[in-house]
């Protein structure tokens, strides 16, 4: 088990490697005159530079603002599958709409968030937009993936659509649920920075923002690769609870 775990992570850390390797290359040559692209060292040392409070302060407001929106638009998500589940017709009549909220330009979106609302509302809500259509359908096709045997079981000792929800189809629900939640995690991140680019006073968007302007190419990269790395912990946080308490779901074989 150890060794199939090692060979799991084996090619990641190589394509890593190779990428990261490649970047520097490429700043250090392509690019040494014009520092478009910089280089992965002079990225980690603008990082660095510009202190712990700089990005403690502005990752804080940016994960709070998706925090926020992830919780809110999730919830939301589950409440509309259990409703589409257990009212039928609801799903014809309402579904497209939600297939609506999936397609509005957000960029479009925030500039009339940004009027309407103040303070972290547009963010959080650009945040819970962005995730709530993936949620919608994972936990959707999760409640419908049901055994149709248990289905049965249930109905035949008497119990009704809310029995076969309790007792069946929320267990069956989880993996494919999760599967959305760990997607719904960065899309969050990626709500709320882009609620930042329309006006805040704070968060990693108006940070690059502010980078942009004033031609700071390394701190702009700098921004860009912490927003990455909040995004991909969001993921593997999610997927990691996701794991935890889906002990007893079968694993998809790599």
């Amino acid at each position: 088990m150890r060794r199939i775990t090692k060979a799991g992570w084996l090619p990641p850390l190589l394509a890593a490697v190779v990428v990261l390797g490649g970047w520097q290359l490429v700043g250090l040559t392509i690019f040494r005159d014009t520092h478009t692209i910089p280089t992965v060292t002079s990225i980690l040392s603008e990082m660095k530079n510009v202190g712990s409070e700089f990005w403690w302060n502005n990752i804080s407001t940016t994960l709070r603002e998706a925090a926020t929106g992830w919780a809110w638009g999730n919830a939301f998500a589950i409440v509309t599958a259990l409703a589409f589940v257990q009212v039928p017709f609801l799903e014809k009549a309402l579904m497209q709409l939600a297939v609506a909220s999936y397609c509005l330009p957000i960029l479009v979106l925030g500039v009339v968030l940004n009027i309407q609302f103040t303070g972290d509302a547009p963010k959080v809500i650009l945040a819970a937009i962005s995730v709530y259509f993936t949620t919608l359908i994972g936990c959707l096709l999760g409640l419908k993936s049901a055994d149709r045997t248990s289905l049965d079981l249930v109905r035949a000792y008497g119990g009704g659509s809310w029995t076969q929800l309790r007792k069946v189809r929320i267990r069956a629900c989880l993996p494919s649920l999760f599967s959305g939640l760990r997607i719904a995690a960065p899309a969050a991140v990626l709500g709320a920075i882009l609620g930042e680019w329309m006006g805040s006073e704070s968060g990693l968007g108006t940070a690059m923002i502010a980078a942009q302007s004033g031609l700071q190419i390394e701190r702009t990269w700098a921004i860009a690769v912490a927003a990455t790395a909040v995004s991909g912990a969001a993921y593997a946080a999610t997927a990691l609870i996701g794991n935890l308490l889906t002990t007893w779901a079968p694993k998809v074989q790599r």
